[in-house]
């Protein structure tokens, strides 16, 4: 046994601890077997499986919110809002707090923050309350999320990098897909309540598994001094940001809300450069973003979420307003997507990891355009046209699958070893950033097309046409982000793999 971390608990401490052991080492039984890597992959899994359950399961609770607390339902969206601004806010300062003091030490405490988060949202007696508890979850959340990256990466080692990422958003789209089932089933069987509540099994699972299978940190940040200018900075920039991303077409940009977040976003982001130009141990090293492999690839995952993301919000309206699908079969419908991306991203990543990133993710895009542009031409409101409807969506998520694996195989590709943790928090931020882009984007264009036509602010009275010219225009708008995407995927440049040892560390 070793003795227990200096108390009061400092960064340096915590660094120290995880340096002198304090973090547990693996099973031994479990450390020695030749497929041990796969076992950490594997753990990771739980809390990308867990994140995207959470995320597409909880869309499908806020109509029954906005019933059971009668709430506009602009009220009620803060609860995914509170979650999402939570998660993109934190990811940075966590990043960089998991390559200074121990990634498994921050990755299993997270579970356990995200398990009580969890628990309080189900005792919530109040919409406030129910927010307040999110954005608890979301730190969790965010904890989980900074550290999975660095983890897959360090644990599968160079050669083993896409297929390992590419198992780790097989994870992230099983939990996507079954989210929406799992919340309606929840939802018509035991409450509300419970759709939270199911997170606590699978978290302590996470908890155990981390403690008992993740290695011990080895490869730490040298800086012992933490940014806290540059965290106190970055949070309410992407606040701000991810508030006018999410609510900036309901204020309107003459508002004063729309105004106030956007000075407040230009504001904060120009002193966080500011302050990071001259910290000695910046927050986020500029050093990565000045190299292009790094920002292609990070441009192109913004882009390739905001497309994924549009889908999800557009094609369900559609669905059951046009084609009179109940809200359980439109999610059936639409599990097609998350089922080929979940089949298709291992297999990308072992294209990634004998081709590379250039021709695969080129490929994957290729496939979304030709997706999408079914789509175009098949969603027309005759339900005789609804197997090609499905035939496009599959295409879509097949072009996802080969697409985003290879693609954060080639991001990480580029970051050292003691900036993995950092490297794998922008990845996420810019992929939540993707996310609410394509949301806000899509809702953006099918209100301004229903306003044109018909003078309506929603979808529930427009006219069948309306709707339908209206989804045709996001899809266009989709299929721009496609190209632009395509074309980063082609310009990327591509650093040269490294062979390391089997020993694997973090």
């Amino acid at each position: 046994m070793t003795d227990a971390p200096p108390s009061p608990v400092s960064l340096a401490a915590l660094r120290d601890a995880a340096l002198q052991g304090h973090e547990p080492p693996p099973l031994a039984s479990v450390a020695r077997l030749p497929s041990y890597r796969w076992f950490v992959v594997g753990t990771v899994c739980i809390g990308a499986f867990m994140g995207q359950v959470d995320a597409s399961l909880t869309q499908m609770l806020l109509p029954r919110l906005e019933h059971d607390f009668a709430a506009p339902l602009s009220t009620v969206s803060w609860v995914a809002v509170g979650y999402i601004l939570t998660m993109a806010s934190f990811m940075p300062i966590f990043g960089r707090l998991a390559d200074m003091v121990g990634r498994k030490l921050l990755y299993t405490g997270a579970f356990v923050i995200f398990v009580v988060g969890s628990g309080l949202c189900g005792f919530a007696t109040s919409l406030p309350e129910l927010i307040v508890f999110r954005v608890i979850q979301g730190i969790g959340a965010a904890l989980i999320t900074a550290n999975s990256i660095a983890i897959v990466v360090l644990a599968a080692g160079p050669e083993l990098r896409g297929r390992a990422l590419g198992l780790q958003s097989a994870a992230q789209a099983i939990g996507l897909g079954a989210g929406p089932a799992l919340g309606g089933m929840i939802l018509d069987t035991l409450g509300w309540h419970w759709a939270f509540w199911i997170n606590v099994p699978f978290g302590l699972i996470g908890v155990v598994m981390g403690w008992l299978v993740l290695p011990q940190t080895r490869h730490l940040a040298a800086a012992t001094r933490f940014d806290w200018g540059g965290a106190l900075l970055i949070a309410p920039a992407l606040t701000a940001v991810m508030m006018l991303l999410n609510q900036g077409h309901a204020w309107g940009v003459r508002s004063p809300l729309f105004i106030g977040c956007l000075v407040l976003a230009v504001v904060f982001l120009a002193a966080f450069v500011w302050a990071e130009r001259r910290a000695t141990t910046p927050l986020i090293d500029f050093a990565l973003l000045r190299q292009p492999a790094f920002l292609t690839g990070n441009l192109a995952n913004f882009l390739s979420y905001a497309m994924l993301f549009g889908v999800f919000f557009l094609i369900p309206f559609l669905l059951v307003r046009v084609y009179d699908d109940s809200a359980f079969t439109a999610g059936l419908r639409l599990s097609i997507v998350p089922i080929m991306l979940g089949l298709l991203a291992p297999v990308g990543g072992m294209l990634y990891d004998r081709f590379g990133a250039r021709v695969v993710t080129a490929l994957g895009m290729a496939a979304c355009i030709v997706g999408l542009v079914v789509l175009y031409v098949f969603l027309n409101g005759h339900r005789a046209d609804l197997m090609m409807v499905m035939v496009g969506l599959a295409i879509f998520g097949i072009g996802q699958g080969l697409f985003i694996s290879p693609n954060s195989s080639a991001i990480m590709a580029t970051a050292p070893e003691e900036l993995t943790g950092e490297a794998g928090s922008l990845v996420n931020v810019v992929r939540y950033l993707g996310i609410s882009t394509g949301i806000a984007g899509s809702s953006t264009l099918l209100a301004l097309g229903i306003h044109v036509a018909e003078k309506k602010k929603g979808t529930i009275d427009a006219a069948n046409t309306t709707l339908l010219a209206g989804g045709s225009d996001v899809i266009l708008m989709l299929c721009c982000f496609g190209f632009l995407a395509a074309g980063l995927s082609v310009l990327r440049t591509v650093p040269r793999k490294k062979r390391t040892g089997e020993a694997i560390e973090l």
